[in-house]
């Protein structure tokens, strides 16, 4: 069983001074919390790769009916301005 990440405090002075230093350790998977005044403020994780879908990869996919902007009916508006 592996043991838990302990995190590595760094007052928000010591990661301005060492900024490419810590990003290093957080890009191997380290745990790094950057606190003031012994409060954390922020934890800076690796970014990943992106393998999101391009731009225009739905074309042709989806249908937009050409009323999509027309007002909805009575009872629908009224169900969304009464909340429901």
């Amino acid at each position: 069983m592996k043991s838990p990440r302990t995190a590595i405090p760094v007052s928000s002075d010591q990661a301005s001074a060492d900024l490419s230093k810590r990003f290093h350790q957080a890009s191997t998977g380290q745990t790094i919390v950057i606190t003031e005044d012994g409060c954390a403020l922020a934890r800076p994780a690796p970014a990943g790769q992106f393998h999101g879908k391009r731009i225009g990869s739905m074309k042709g996919k989806l249908v937009i009916p050409d009323d999509l902007d027309a007002p909805l009916p009575d009872e629908l508006l009224n169900a969304f301005e009464a909340g429901l």
